[in-house]
């Protein structure tokens, strides 16, 4: 494999080196023959080549045109691989896998994402509480920063449980697969990662108003370190919200991080006024999805 291609900072690029983590990432997609797999940011496509032999289809979306010469003369002549150019953020892949038949309506994602864009990335793929998306895929595998790992599937009460651990555990079940050191990649990045598999599945019991359990959730997390109550007190009675607290035993001076997907639905869906158009601060929200030095 060529290796010469210097990581590029602007795109987040850095080459993962390890076999060990290579195999956890495939063990995790439990690829079979009829699988499709949509991979984002192939690289180099030290991934793409143990991706091809296990599934029917491969289809990389690559950003780097340089990357996507290189990948062109390693893998152009397999023909269950499928090489796109541009930004995964804008292309509009439906449309443009309509033109491959072969290549069309991928069930499965594995991938070593850009940690720059980890929250659009995952929004890509699970949609959001008001908005699922309508095809979901069947297991989403991710190479991520181990710190945006630990808020996917951390339990409610634990420091790293937030608004971004409602949002995806509510579309979601997240399973954390392994730590990935820093120094399994090359060019290092300045965080330790970790592989974290998505299973997209329905809520039972589902929100009633999706958007309203949407930005309830903002309005819960806008500021973590207060009571849930003093969070929520210009939109909830104060004893109307202490009666259902208390009907899910939990304490009248929870804060945000006590309730489980579970309870924030159930409050969601106890409250008859609409939420939904209400104006959040998004500033006084935590950006949860931020590389903050993955570079």
């Amino acid at each position: 494999m060529n290796t010469t291609h210097t990581a590029r900072k602007r795109f987040g690029q850095h080459w993962l080196q390890s076999e060990k983590a290579l195999a956890q990432i495939v063990n995790a997609a439990a690829l079979q023959p009829t699988d499709r797999v949509l991979e984002i940011g192939p690289g180099t496509g030290i991934l793409t080549r143990r991706l091809l032999p296990l599934a029917q289809s491969v289809v990389c979306v690559e950003i780097d045109r340089d990357l996507c010469k290189l990948l062109v003369k390693q893998f152009g002549q397999a023909e269950n691989f499928l090489l796109l150019q541009g930004d995964i953020l804008s292309l509009s892949l439906p449309e443009l896998l309509s033109q491959y038949p072969a290549f069309q309506n991928p069930n499965k994602v594995v991938a070593n994402i850009p940690y720059n864009i980890t929250g659009p990335i995952l929004e890509l793929l699970l949609g959001t509480i008001a908005h699922p998306n309508p095809q979901p895929y069947e297991s989403i595998v991710l190479l991520m920063q181990k710190e945006v790992a630990e808020r996917l599937t951390a339990n409610p009460g634990s420091k790293a449980f937030g608004a971004l651990s409602v949002r995806v555990q509510y579309l979601a079940d997240c399973t954390w697969i392994a730590d990935v050191p820093a120094k399994a990649f090359q060019p290092p990045p300045k965080v330790d990662s970790a592989v974290v598999r998505l299973a997209p599945r329905s809520i039972d019991p589902a929100a009633t108003d999706p958007r309203k359990l949407d930005t309830l959730v903002k309005l819960g997390f806008a500021t973590k370190r207060k009571m849930l109550r003093n969070n929520l007190k210009s939109v909830v009675d104060r004893d109307k919200l202490t009666e259902l607290l208390e009907s899910m035993q939990l304490n009248s001076q929870v804060r945000a991080e006590d309730l489980s997907v579970e309870n924030w639905v159930m409050l969601s869906n106890s409250f008859s006024d609409d939420l939904s158009d209400m104006k959040v601060n998004s500033e006084a929200i935590e950006e949860e999805t931020h590389a903050r030095s993955s570079e």
